[in-house]
């Protein structure tokens, strides 16, 4: 269900998530990081698109206006880590939208996508060490899985802004595009295209299951092969009778 902060749509094969924060560079607040919670845990479709409704950015992080306002013991809750970890671990195939900035927490939902496609005017930054934090909703992690430590530190570290054709060359994106937001679009529909549980399992096999997913994925065949059994011996029971 759409937000005033989040529009969600779903169009046949796929669920596509757009920040809709025009003013604010599409940061999210506690309202955004709720509705894109639950919009994650409700995904149906095989494939899923995150990107934002226009504008110069993709995501600025989180709203600054609001963090400057909480107590500081919500630090802890780590909401926007909770969001994007479920965004990570869905089983669905994500592809993200970045077609400007996607700084902070923005770059963070970014990686939290199994692929990411970039405009021409896309930038990538962690700047948090320089504001006296650090990294918390997955870039310390997923960001040196995704181009190597060293490059990781250069941007945590050293505050580097990576622009479209670094990122592209780093490994950071899987592709450019000057309308970021088509060009996922048609690589969704490709994908979905593709057998949906191979797609999982392929997926499942690259991020590695924990053994609570291994046991979902079993579960999962066995009931889908004993259901068709089930269905065969009521096939052959109604033709004896």
């Amino acid at each position: 269900m759409s937000t005033p902060t989040l529009r969600v749509a779903v169009d046949g094969p796929l669920t596509v998530l757009l920040l809709d924060r025009p003013r604010k560079a599409h940061a999210y607040d506690r309202a955004t990081l709720d509705a894109l919670g639950d919009a994650i845990a409700r995904l149906a479709t095989p494939v899923v698109v995150v990107g934002s409704t226009g504008g110069g950015a993709f995501c600025g992080g989180a709203d600054l206006d609001e963090m400057a306002h909480a107590d500081p013991l919500s630090a802890l809750d780590l909401r926007s880590q909770a969001v994007f970890d479920a965004l990570a671990r869905t089983p669905r195939v994500t592809i993200a939208a970045v077609q400007g900035a996607a700084v902070a927490g923005g770059c963070e939902l970014a990686l939290a996508c199994d692929l990411r496609v970039a405009g021409p005017k896309a930038r990538f930054s962690l700047p948090e060490t320089g504001l006296g934090i650090v990294p918390s909703a997955g870039g310390c992690t997923r960001l040196p899985r995704l181009i190597g430590a060293p490059r990781a530190k250069e941007v945590i570290l050293g505050g580097r802004v990576v622009d479209a054709d670094t990122a592209l060359a780093w490994g950071l994106v899987n592709r450019l595009a000057d309308d970021p937001l088509a060009e996922a679009r048609a690589w969704a529909l490709d994908i979905a295209r593709r057998d949906p549980l191979a797609s999982r399992l392929a997926k499942a096999a690259i991020d590695g299951v924990d053994g609570l997913g291994v046991e979902r994925l079993s579960e999962a065949l066995l009931y889908g092969r004993r259901v068709d059994k089930m269905s065969a011996r009521s096939t052959t029971e109604d033709a004896d009778g």
